[in-house]
């Protein structure tokens, strides 16, 4: 019996499904993943309404048939933690890095964070929306269909005020899903540099406004050597919670202070970074399912020897997501695939684990398990045609974009050597 479809995609090399139901993939089970080969799937009005084998769909009469060549399909990538919305660049700080001035010393020279936040400040919002619109279009053009984007370069209520509306803007009319982050505890500002304290308690006033015009539904704070303390950020995501929030954290990125731990203490969703994170932080991350969204980017950007013990999490049963951190200092990239690489090479996880790392897991981490990260009857068609026959090949073969065409919610967005829509 013929059943119609809008788009059949068909003799599918390798086709992932990353199944989600039952909630993020933890520890070993990271190592287990279902290859469909042959495989076809049946779209209809944005939703997938069949998966199985080419053969097994050959009822179906689509407006468009795909020939997909046995070539690489999984679920569109989600990327989980990022600065999108930022004023200027740093890139004249290289030069300085790579002489071993101290990260201290250009935040002396006026560089370093406190830099973007003056620019972020200073440009117009309409400039903002423009610059973050040409980031999220790059991002989409690397396989990315679901992203979280983070405010915290204002560090005062008008321009994080300013860096969400941006962000909602681009949720409500980018193809691509944007989830917000509410990250006005990234820094110390200069005014309050001796009062830490009375900034976190104006950041915390912003949270009614926030609630009441939807412009974050999550709620991160940076707790780090210099920044905010264990205690601080504690208290900081508790209130955020009572406030109605959900909550992330910056945690451990340099020293052992406790973010892991604590995330777990608070129920956070995710706790990000964690170079620097303790046995028991790890352990604790595990038995109160905590994701670890990790960021790799930025310990290669900044030159680093440490990185994230990602063998440890996976051993220990921790659910492991993987992000750019695209930001302006210390990670500048939207190519997640990149991301897979450096993954692969630096964190030694295996082909298997970061494909889970940056679908489902990646998805979980930002409160989408249920719409993204995974193809599945009944879920929207965000969905990857890779320049690949096989899954191995995307996290080996490093710097260039494998992406042959992305779908998002079942309309063709981007096709090697072009836009659509």
């Amino acid at each position: 019996m013929t059943q119609e479809a809008d788009i059949l995609l068909y003799q599918i090399g390798q086709l992932l499904t990353m199944d989600g139901s039952e909630g993020p993939v933890k520890g070993q089970n990271m190592s287990k993943l279902d290859v469909l080969e042959d495989g076809a799937v049946a779209i209809k009005d944005g939703k997938i309404i069949a998966i199985g084998k080419t053969h097994d769909l050959k009822h179906f009469e689509a407006k468009e048939k795909i020939y997909c060549q046995g070539k690489l399909v999984t679920p569109g990538l989600v990327e989980p933690h990022t600065h999108l919305v930022f004023g200027g660049s740093r890139e004249h700080e290289m030069a300085l890095k790579q002489q071993g001035v101290p990260y201290l010393d250009i935040l002396k020279q006026g560089g370093g964070i406190l830099s973007t936040v003056q620019s972020t400040r200073e440009t117009p919002e309409e400039e903002l929306l423009e610059k973050a619109r040409f980031h999220l279009n790059r991002m989409m053009s690397y396989g990315i269909t679901t992203m979280e984007a983070k405010s915290g370069y204002g560090l005062d209520y008008e321009t994080e005020m300013k860096q969400m509306r941006v962000a909602k803007q681009l949720q409500e009319e980018h193809k691509l899903d944007v989830v917000l982050t509410f990250l006005g505890a990234h820094a110390i500002p200069e005014d309050y540099k001796d009062a830490p304290d009375m900034f976190l308690n104006e950041m915390i006033a912003m949270l009614p406004d926030i609630k009441e015009k939807k412009l974050a539904e999550f709620v991160d704070i940076f707790c780090e050597t210099g920044v905010f303390s264990v205690e601080q950020s504690r208290e900081y995501l508790q209130k955020a919670k009572e406030s109605g929030f959900e909550v992330k954290i910056h945690a451990d990125e340099i020293d052992p202070l406790g973010g892991a731990e604590m995330a777990a203490e608070v129920g956070a969703i995710s706790a990000d970074h964690l170079v620097g994170t303790s046995d028991k932080g790890i352990q604790m991350l595990a038995e109160n399912n905590v994701i670890a969204t990790l960021l790799p980017g930025t310990s290669f950007y900044l030159g680093k020897e440490k990185h994230a013990r990602a063998r440890d999490m996976i051993e220990a049963g921790v659910s492991v997501a993987l992000s750019t951190d695209f930001n302006p200092g210390s990670s500048v990239t939207e190519n997640l695939q990149f991301i897979m690489n450096l993954a692969a090479l630096n964190l030694k996880m295996t082909p298997e684990e970061i494909w889970h790392a940056v679908t489902v897991n990646a998805a979980h981490a930002i409160g989408r398990g249920d719409q993204a990260g995974t193809i599945a009857v009944g879920r929207v068609a965000d969905i990857v045609i890779w320049d690949a026959s096989n899954y191995l090949y995307i996290p080996y073969h490093y710097g260039v974009n494998h992406v042959n065409t992305v779908l998002k919610n079942g309309e063709k967005v981007f096709e090697r050597g072009g836009w659509h829509g």
